[in-house]
């Protein structure tokens, strides 16, 4: 789902990088409010499995690439949308500026899908499916599909905007192969973590503190 540069003229770019600004600076400010010596590690640790699972692509044609987010699994942890934003914000500059991965130009548009779109959908669709009486390891697997799903077509619609892609292809393409990355990678993985979690360090969950409390 990374958007290399090139893909999309610059004055688009500029539109999406100024779409996602005022995500980034409220992620920010969410940060400077709610971080505290629980959530730093917890963010550290989880920015570094991101990186470690966002390495892992799968060609699609016309050059993009398909693989896991995090950003819903990073969400529900620490309780927040706003902390998935910031936390793939900081994941897709070192993997920008550093390892060249995704790309420079793009980076508005990828933190707009990857970072805003799929935490945003995936999370608040969580949030959904528990207050229907779903379990929480069953909603975090749903939430992590949609998420996923839902960016990935909205990326296909962007590159089509761009000219890159044609767009049923590109919709085709981009939805098939998230909507399987979405249950063998972003769905599974999401709820075994958070299962883990449950069962090890419930305490880490906001919703489950709430409880206790």
């Amino acid at each position: 789902m990374h958007i290399p540069d090139g893909f999309v003229p610059l004055w688009q770019c500029a539109i999406y990088f100024a779409v996602a600004a005022p995500f980034i600076l409220a992620s920010l400010r969410w940060a400077s409010k709610e971080m505290d010596e629980l959530k730093v590690p917890l963010l550290a640790t989880l920015a570094a499995g991101i990186f470690a699972i966002q390495a892992m692509n799968l060609p699609i044609p016309w050059g993009t690439s398909g693989h896991m987010v995090g950003a819903v699994m990073a969400a529900i942890i620490l309780g927040s949308p706003w902390a998935g934003v910031l936390l793939l914000t900081l994941v897709l500059l070192v993997q920008g500026f550093v390892f060249a991965d995704g790309g420079i130009t793009t980076l508005g548009v990828n933190i707009l899908n990857m970072g805003i779109i799929s935490c945003f959908v995936g999370y608040y669709s969580y949030e959904g499916f528990k207050k229907l009486g779903t379990k929480i390891v069953a909603a975090s697997f749903i939430g992590a599909w949609l998420g996923l799903f839902v960016s990935a077509l909205v990326c296909a619609v962007e590159l089509w905007l761009a000219g890159t892609f044609p767009l049923v292809e590109g919709l085709y393409f981009m939805g098939l192969y998230h909507a399987v990355i979405g249950v063998i990678g972003e769905g599974v993985i999401t709820a075994i973590v958070i299962g883990v979690v449950l069962n090890v360090r419930p305490d880490i969950l906001p919703s489950e503190r709430k409880v206790s409390a």
